[in-house]
């Protein structure tokens, strides 16, 4: 309880004082490529409920391919590519944090074919997907790594999903309002250097 409405007092504020700078981004992204500002995928949340996860529209309007981006993907504006960079385009999930089917902090929601390649997702989907996590600092820099493979996605699934998926598990395992704290602190910073 403690936590939920820690998340909807933080998120309330955060949308209320970014409102500006969410407006600025929705016009940047409208006037810059044609389509609609909100992109929404669909993901799974607690307990494997799906939800539609929001973001501000970082790719061409009625772009296809892999689920996963890799830095210099085509799909990508290049409005897309400075909101990612400074991972902007997630401010509308504190809408879903608003709404409850996310946390501030807690494992990054997953798209349900990843989900399903790992029976410890069981353990992760016992608590609200986040916007930040342990997997989120580290991998702070994961459309980099994916360019420089051949084959992005079979490495995300190889290497990055169980790494992540374990980061997440830990997190779920010793997770404290204090340590949720310092993954904020920790994430702030990382986007601000």
């Amino acid at each position: 309880m403690t936590k939920r409405l820690f998340d909807v007092v933080m998120a309330g504020t955060a949308l209320i004082v970014s409102a500006p700078l969410l407006i600025a981004i929705a016009v940047l992204v409208k006037v810059t490529s044609p389509g609609p500002v909100i992109f929404r995928h669909e993901r799974v949340g607690m307990n494997h409920e799906p939800f539609e996860v929001l973001k501000f529209r970082t790719m061409s309007a009625g772009s296809e391919g892999a689920e996963i981006t890799a830095a210099g993907d085509a799909r990508i504006t290049k409005v897309g590519a400075v909101l990612r960079n400074y991972k902007l385009d997630e401010l509308p999930q504190l809408i879903n944090v608003v709404r409850g089917e996310m946390s501030i902090v807690g494992p990054r929601p997953e798209v349900a074919k990843y989900v399903d390649l790992d029976d410890r997702y069981d353990v992760v989907l016992r608590v609200r997907p986040g916007l930040t996590d342990p997997a989120s600092l580290k991998f702070r820099h994961e459309q980099e790594l994916l360019m420089q493979e051949a084959d992005p996605e079979d490495f995300y699934v190889r290497e990055l999903l169980p790494e992540k998926v374990a980061l997440a598990v830990d997190y779920v395992s010793n997770q404290s309002m204090r340590g949720d704290l310092q993954l904020i602190f920790r994430t702030l910073r990382a986007i601000a250097l």
